[in-house]
C-alpha cells in the first residue's frame, strides 16, 4: 500500500530573495490523523545509563539535546518535519524501492528526524546522525495508528543557514546528496542519482551482489534501488515533477510566501486532498546572515489553503505550546507493541476541534466562509509584515516574541468562534 504523498522542498540563494534559504514540507498523511505542534526545550542528560523511549524501541541517549519545535501526528515520539535552535531543518518522505520494507519494530523515519533535530547544530551533522542510528537500530514499523499496516523506506531533506542535504535510504543502504544553491525537492521517490557526495560503505557492492548494478555503468542510486526511468524523473507526470515545477517556476524570486503558495497549490496535487490529504505544512527562513533570527511557520492543521502559517521564533523561556497540544493518555501505550489491539483516541487539540468546525460553516454558508478566510489572510498578511521587519532589523524583542506562536493559534480561534457561533 503505497498511498502517502508527502512533498518537502528547499531554495537557496540566488533562487531565492534576500540571501536567504527557504525550506517547505506539506504532510500528507491519513485524513482522520492529527498533528500537533509542540516544543521541546535543550535538555542535559546526566544518566550516562538513561534510555530514550520512541515510538516503538529504546534507544541510548546523548548527554545534550538542543530545544526543538517538531510538527507531528500525535500519536507518535517522532515528527514530520521540525526546526531546532541552530536552525537545522528536516522532513521525511517515505519511499519505496527493490530493497524490501521490515515491519519489524525499528526507528520510525519520523523518529528519525527528531533524532537529528535534537543532536545536531548542523545539516550535515544531522545527517551523520540519522546514518549512524539507522545503522545501528535499523528503520522499520507501523507508520500509522490503527489497524491498518503501513510500512516504508524514508528520504529525508535536511537543511541549515548554508546547504541542505538530501539523504534517501533503502533498508539500511543510503546516498546523500549536497545542495549549496538554486531549488531541490524530494516526493515519494527515490530521486538522488549520480551526484553522491556521502554513501553507505557498502551499498554499491550490495548492489551488484543483488544484480542491481553490473559494477561498469555510472552509479545511479535511484536507478538502481528503484524502479525508475531517472532521465525522465523532471518531465514525467508526477508529484515529484510538479513540485520540481513550480519551484523553477519562481526560481530568482523565490520567498517564504512563494514556499507556501506553493504547498498551498492543489492543481499540482501538492495540496493532497481525499483519504490522504495534508494534514500540516511548515516554511521556515534560514538567514544565511548568522546575526538575523530563524523563523518557522506552521499551520498545526489540515489543508494550509485554509489555514494560517503561523511564526515561532527559538528565544529563552518559551513555554508549551498549549492549543497545539493533543491530549495525553496515560494509561494507553496503543503503539507500543504489535501484540495490544490498536485504539484511536480522541487526539484532537483546541485549533484543530475549531478549524474543523469552521470546515462546517465553510461547505455551508459562502458568506460567512469568505468572510472568516478574509479574517484569516487579514491576521497571516499582518504576521509576515511583522516577520519581515524583524529580519530587516536583524533583532528580536523577545518578550513580544516569547509567546508568539501560542498567541497567533489564539488569534486564529478566535477567528472561528466569531464564525461558528456569531
Amino acid at each position: 500500500m503505497k498511498p502517502c504523498s508527502c512533498d518537502t522542498f528547499v531554495a537557496l540563494p540566488p533562487a531565492t530573495v534576500g540571501n536567504r534559504i527557504i525550506f517547505g514540507k506539506n504532510s500528507d498523511r491519513l485524513c482522520d490523523e492529527v498533528q500537533e505542534v509542540v516544543y521541546f526545550p535543550a535538555a542535559v542528560h546526566d544518566n550516562v545509563e538513561e534510555h530514550l523511549k520512541c515510538t516503538y524501541i529504546e534507544i541510548v541517549q546523548v548527554p545534550e539535546t538542543y530545544a526543538v519545535v517538531l510538527s507531528r501526528p500525535a500519536w507518535l515520539w517522532g515528527a514530520e518535519m521540525g526546526a531546532n535552535e541552530h536552525g537545522v531543518c528536516i522532513g521525511n518522505e517515505a519511499v519505496w524501492g527493490r530493497e524490501e520494507v521490515s515491519d519489524e519494530e525499528a526507528l520510525l523515519g519520523m523518529d528519525l528526524v527528531r533524532l537529528g533535530l535534537e543532536r545536531a547544530d548542523t545539516a550535515e551533522k544531522a545527517l551523520s546522525v540519522i546514518v549512524d542510528l539507522l545503522e545501528r537500530y535499523g528503520q522499520g514499523g507501523n507508520c500509522t495508528e490503527g489497524g491498518m499496516e503501513f510500512s516504508y523506506h524514508n528520504s529525508f531533506l535536511i537543511a541549515d543557514r548554508n546547504e541542505a542535504w538530501i539523504l534517501e535510504t533503502a533498508g539500511k543502504y543510503w546516498a546523500a546528496e549536497k545542495v549549496q544553491e538554486g531549488v531541490r525537492n524530494i516526493s515519494n521517490q527515490l530521486s538522488v542519482t549520480t551526484k553522491i557526495d556521502r554513501e553507505h560503505p557498502d551499498m554499491r557492492n550490495y548492489a551488484k551482489q543483488k544484480g542491481w548494478w553490473d559494477g561498469k555503468k555510472e552509479f545511479d542510486f535511484a536507478a538502481t534501488y528503484s524502479y525508475l526511468d531517472t532521465a525522465k524523473m523532471t518531465t514525467s507526470s508526477g508529484r515529484y515533477c510538479e513540485g520540481y515545477k513550480l519551484l523553477n517556476k519562481h526560481r530568482g524570486n523565490i520567498t517564504f510566501e512563494t514556499m507556501m503558495d506553493i504547498l498551498r497549490d492543489k492543481p499540482s496535487g501538492i495540496n493532497m486532498e481525499g483519504g490522504f490529504l495534508t494534514t500540516a505544512s511548515m516554511v521556515s527562513i534560514l538567514p544565511q546572515d548568522s546575526s538575523i533570527p530563524c523563523i518557522h511557520f506552521f499551520t498545526g492543521t489540515p489543508d494550509p489553503e485554509r489555514s494560517i502559517f503561523k511564526p515561532f521564533l527559538f528565544v529563552p523561556n518559551i513555554s508549551q505550546l498549549l492549543e497545539t497540544s493533543s491530549p495525553t493518555f496515560e494509561l494507553e501505550d496503543p503503539v507500543k507493541k504489535k501484540s495490544q489491539p490498536r485504539i484511536r483516541p480522541d487526539r484532537r487539540h483546541p485549533l484543530y476541534q475549531n478549524h474543523q468546525q469552521a470546515l462546517k460553516v465553510k461547505e455551508n454558508d459562502k458568506e460567512k466562509a469568505n468572510k472568516m478566510m478574509d479574517d484569516m489572510r487579514k491576521l497571516e498578511k499582518g504576521l509576515f509584515k511583522e516577520m519581515e521587519t524583524i529580519l530587516e532589523n536583524k533583532c528580536i524583542d523577545v518578550d513580544k516574541v516569547v509567546n508568539l506562536f501560542s498567541q497567533c493559534v489564539k488569534d486564529e480561534i478566535k477567528i472561528y468562534k466569531s464564525n461558528i457561533n456569531p
